[in-house]
């Protein structure tokens, strides 16, 4: 449940770029946090840093994300740079001793993912990947009904998320920044099965196919096999919009009709075996930044340990090496 005190000293935020999902929408969500203040957005343009502060209403706009991280008035980093770009500017701000909520994928790889650890068990700052959907009542709930045991021993997962973007200018296509669909959308197909087994997969298979044009994988479909049983998941950039998750028991079945994307104007449904279940409105992006600030403000562990994004991305490089071996690959 999402209770916080009514009694807060916000944490003080700087935002590095204009990404259009912090300016869209995470940092609308969090300006309506309990315990966060947007107090700052930096651009390498100075004139998009001061547009959009002005749009927002945030006080200060840097030129340089140097200037913003070297801001002794910003406790906490929002960063949303494009993949290539997490792991320097997340270091960097953890060394200047700001805590830092980065988004997915945190890095590109494994190694450079364990270099983030490396640093937050260095600098003692509070890091986190920003795989928001698991701050969501709606999967808080499918949780806790598998856990009790409302659909029986849990056995299957089939997945699907995909878009259709085929912009070569765009940073979703561009394979030397970490475009393409697993990256992009199809980790949180493996982050949500992940946390629904409450356990890690013990081997993967990956099947890819590439742009040819753009050299990014395109469509990819995987099977993540876990003790406890299976997950399918597919995931396109150039597919029509949609997105679903199944999760079948030995009694029972639970569908997650929006799981990624929850709208923050309307009622997130799930359905379990033929009962409907509704939830309350709410922002998951304001949610996972207020739980956030508040581990940041009564130093307490963020939510999700940084542990938890090398598990992840460990599955989604094996996803990568199965599909060009053709055969079984262990995270």
């Amino acid at each position: 449940m999402y209770i916080l005190s009514t009694v807060t000293k916000k944490v003080r935020w700087g935002v590095l770029g204009v990404a259009r999902i912090a300016t869209n929408k995470v940092i609308p969500a969090m300006q309506q946090g309990e315990w966060s203040e947007i107090a700052a957005i930096a651009s390498r343009d100075l004139q998009k840093a001061q547009k959009a502060a002005s749009t927002l209403k945030i006080r200060k706009a840097y030129g340089s994300y140097e200037e913003l991280i070297a801001d002794p008035d910003i406790e906490a980093i929002y960063n949303p740079l494009p993949n290539h770009l997490h792991v320097p500017w997340s270091i960097r701000a953890a060394e200047a001793g700001k805590h830092v909520l980065c988004e997915k994928p945190i890095a590109l790889n494994v190694a450079d993912a364990q270099r983030l650890l490396a640093v937050r068990n260095r600098t003692g700052v509070k890091m986190q990947e920003a795989f928001m959907v698991r701050t969501h009542p709606q999967w808080l709930a499918a949780s806790e009904m598998i856990r009790t045991g409302r659909i029986g021993a849990l056995r299957s997962i089939m997945g699907y998320f995909s878009y259709f973007n085929d912009d070569p200018q765009n940073i979703r296509n561009i394979p030397e920044i970490g475009g393409g669909a697993l990256m992009d959308i199809g980790c949180y197909l493996i982050n949500t099965s992940r946390l629904i087994f409450g356990e890690e997969p013990r081997r993967v298979m990956g099947l890819v196919e590439l742009d040819p044009t753009l050299k990014t994988d395109r469509l990819t479909s995987m099977i993540l096999d876990y003790p406890s049983g299976q997950v399918i998941g597919t995931c396109s950039t150039q597919m029509s919009d949609y997105q679903r998750i199944h999760i079948f028991g030995t009694k029972g079945h639970i569908e997650i009709e929006i799981p990624f994307n929850a709208p923050n104007d309307r009622r997130c449904r799930v359905f379990v075996n033929d009962e409907l279940v509704d939830f309350s409105i709410c922002d998951q992006y304001r949610i996972q930044g207020d739980l956030f600030s508040k581990a940041v403000r009564d130093n307490l562990p963020v939510p999700i340990p940084l542990e938890d994004a090398i598990q992840n991305m460990k599955v989604i490089e094996a996803v990568f090496r199965s599909a060009q071996s053709g055969v079984w690959e262990k995270p």
